[in-house]
């Protein structure tokens, strides 16, 4: 292996760990704010027909406590 190709290889590696640094704090940024928005009044619970309350997203907690 020659020096160039080591030095090539070195960046491309160096370019991709700070393109997914630089990406995770975008996606941080992007949709924490999101997240803090929508997130429902009180815990998720399962209602007295089945259904999931305070629960915005299409995946539901298992075991979650029956409502009051």
């Amino acid at each position: 292996m020659k020096l160039r190709d080591l030095a090539k290889g070195s960046s491309v590696f160096l370019g991709v760990i700070v393109a997914g640094y630089f990406s995770t704090i975008y996606v941080d940024q992007r949709f924490a704010t999101q997240l803090e928005t929508s997130t429902p009044a009180s815990s998720a619970c399962v209602g007295e027909d089945g259904s999931w309350k305070n629960w915005p997203w299409p995946n539901v907690p298992a075991l979650s406590p029956k409502c009051r």
